[in-house]
């Protein structure tokens, strides 16, 4: 069993540690395929025996050959760690920094298999969001961490460790970027060649920059959608005998499970995937499983009729799922479900982002490395049937939206009903949770946040969350009443989460927020000046936490809706409880909000408007270049003067 010091003293060589392969107990990524020519997979061998010596050069090769062709990647499973991964408490790594320490253990975080959809591929999750790119990477950054002076900071180049180059203490200690790639270049089958090569990686939105953990960094903000869609959908903070039926129960979708019963409702969450159901249901997120759809409407009707919060996992398809709900509304009248979503993988629909109705798991699985053409064909057909049985429970009255997942925008590409008269380039017949939901909240400022505490002890985490909560309330004492209810939500979060028995363990904030990124179909899909493909504000974001007192900044390609869709601009901050600290987290922080609500209140959002005002009045060194009216009169005098002046010029 390695130690933490043994995986912080760089790569072992001498001797080379056993090759493990894949280990049998732990979920495994599906099998990639890039499609690379003879002379690629030479390139992609090469660039990865780069990391050692050349005396290894004869044991690695043939190893790592194997690993590429026989799972479409280098992974370097030879280098896996055998110590136990988690998060262990902060004072235990062998470091010069605290900000150093923190990293690593948010690294080993993302990591633990316990937290990772498949810990061994590196991924966090999402199906495809990488920590790294390859074992090797992972032991360099360790060992460069446990270097690191505050005089130091990490370059990190899409997985790879660049290295330590001198700045000042003042300066992040990491730089992280991923998928940094020439946007003419930036498709999904360029991508898969990128990865296989080793040369570019998919992060996410908190895996490559180390900030994710485990499903609970999301429950905040899914109850905030459950609750928020409440009210505008259903007329009513009461949930309680309502029905919301979803899919997915994987790392950012697991959380599902949680936040519909924190809300008060009864969730219905179909996955396809045993580990992931049968890991949720021993973690206690999810109440109840079944593997049949009679027990699942039976379960519906008794918990409906009870007004009791439920939340059972649906060992199956989901469209098999809608269809039998359909049947039952068909034969009775009785419209089983009042709200809807879906949160499969739908950015990576071709490599087990998306499972079609057409073929088991394991018939999928196999399918999509053997025959990706006929798969790709199954996966379109399900996406149809999916959005048909959806459509017609919608015209009966169902509340549907798309929670950001690419859901709609693959529907669409795979000819599904779901295209919007008269709507505009990121609008479907149903709206994003962003553009419904969510995007005047942020608009106001506010989004999805988290805190781990670094000891460990859930002791100083009680302390922290009464904190937060004793400020959240002071702050809500004086503000208009649409601010104060979203000052209460949250306030109802951190209270009930840790009745709720959640337990983070690390530090650190998600890029998923009002200012983090730039995403046309999810995040800024309610930008409508046409600025929405624009991603000024993700790297700014960036760049402006870099210099005001960030411990490490993240810029990524993709993220939530995929490769080429997406920049997400994010962070870390190390809180130690100095004036430094505080220093830094009061610029830094009211600089990343305000950010997003400038760009917000430009584009025309009312909610953001109002808050950049109020926040110009509490901060008078902020000057924000504000809006004026247009009014809808000048475009039709100005259409009707054309008009005029056309007709001079004809005649």
């Amino acid at each position: 069993m390695s130690t933490l010091k043994e995986i912080c003293s760089g790569l072992p060589l001498n001797p080379l540690p056993p090759n493990r392969g894949r280990y049998p107990n732990v979920p495994h990524a599906p099998i990639r395929t890039p499609n690379l020519t003879a002379e690629e997979e030479r390139l992609a061998l090469r660039n990865a025996l780069r990391y050692f010596p050349p005396s290894h050069h004869a044991t690695l090769a043939p190893e790592f050959a194997q690993e590429l062709r026989q799972y479409g990647h280098i992974y370097m499973y030879r280098f896996c760690p055998t110590l136990r991964m988690r998060a262990y408490p902060i004072d235990q790594y062998p470091c010069h920094t605290r900000q150093a320490a923190a990293m690593m253990l948010m690294i080993m975080n993302n990591l633990d298999p316990a937290v990772a959809q498949f810990p061994q591929e590196l991924v966090t999750y999402g199906g495809n969001g990488q920590v790294f790119s390859n074992w090797a990477q992972f032991r360099l950054v360790m060992h460069y961490l446990s270097e690191m002076t505050e005089e130091q900071t990490l370059v990190m180049y899409s997985g790879h460790p660049m290295g330590l180059f001198p700045s000042l203490p003042s300066s992040p200690r990491a730089i992280i970027t991923n998928g940094m790639v020439i946007p003419n270049y930036s498709s999904r089958d360029q991508y898969e060649k990128m990865f296989a090569l080793g040369v570019s990686m998919y992060g996410q939105m908190t895996a490559g920059s180390y900030c994710y953990i485990g499903p609970q960094g999301i429950v905040h903000g899914t109850m905030l959608t459950v609750l928020n869609a409440g009210r505008r959908y259903l007329g009513s903070d009461d949930l309680r005998g309502r029905v919301f039926v979803t899919s997915g129960l994987g790392g950012m979708s697991g959380a599902q499970a949680k936040a519909a019963v924190i809300a008060g409702c009864v969730s219905v969450i179909a996955e396809v995937d045993e580990a992931p159901l049968r890991k949720r249901h021993e973690q206690g997120w999810l109440m109840e499983v079944t593997s049949s759809l009679d027990q699942c409407i039976k379960r519906i009707r008794e918990a409906k009729s009870a007004k009791t919060p439920l939340s059972l996992g649906y060992h199956g398809n989901v469209v098999d799922l809608w269809e039998r709900i359909l049947l039952e509304f068909e034969r009775t009248g009785e419209l089983l479900v009042d709200l809807g979503s879906d949160q499969t993988s739908l950015h990576n629909p071709y490599n087990g982002g998306y499972y079609p109705v057409q073929l088991s798991f394991h018939q999928a699985n196999q399918f999509m490395s053997t025959d990706p053409d006929r798969f790709r064909n199954v996966v379109q057909e399900s996406l149809r049937r999916q959005i048909k049985a959806i459509n017609k429970l919608a015209d009966a009255g169902m509340h549907f939206w798309d929670y950001g997942n690419a859901f709609l925008l693959e529907a669409q590409r795979a000819g599904a009903e779901v295209q919007k008269v008269g709507g505009g380039a990121t609008e479907f017949r149903y709206p994003s949770y962003v553009q419904h939901i969510m995007g005047d909240i942020f608009s106001l400022g506010f989004g999805p946040f988290r805190w781990v505490c670094t000891s460990g002890d859930p002791r100083d985490l009680a302390v922290t969350d009464n904190i937060a909560a004793t400020v959240l309330e002071e702050m809500s004492a004086n503000v208009p009443d649409r601010v104060k209810q979203q000052y209460n939500d949250n306030i109802h979060w951190i209270r009930e989460a840790g009745k709720h028995k959640m337990a983070p363990v690390v530090i650190s904030r998600d890029h998923h927020d009002v200012s983090g990124t730039d995403s046309p179909f999810r995040e800024t899909s309610n930008v409508y000046d046409g600025s929405v493909f624009c991603a000024d504000m993700a790297v700014q974001n960036f760049v402006g936490d870099a210099f005001r007192g960030a411990t490490w900044v993240a810029l990524h390609n993709g993220g939530g809706v995929g490769w080429g869709e997406v920049i997400n601009g994010g962070f870390g901050l190390v809180l130690d409880g100095s004036d430094e600290a505080a220093k830094r987290a009061r610029l830094m922080l009211n600089w990343d909000v305000s950010n997003g609500v400038a760009r917000r209140c430009w584009s025309g959002n009312s909610n953001a408007y109002e808050t950049i005002q109020r926040t110009m009045e509490e901060n008078r060194q902020l000057h924000v270049t504000m809006p004026f009216p247009v009014l809808l009169r000048c475009f039709i005098y100005f259409k009707c003067m054309y008009s005029l002046f056309s007709n001079l010029y004809t005649l």
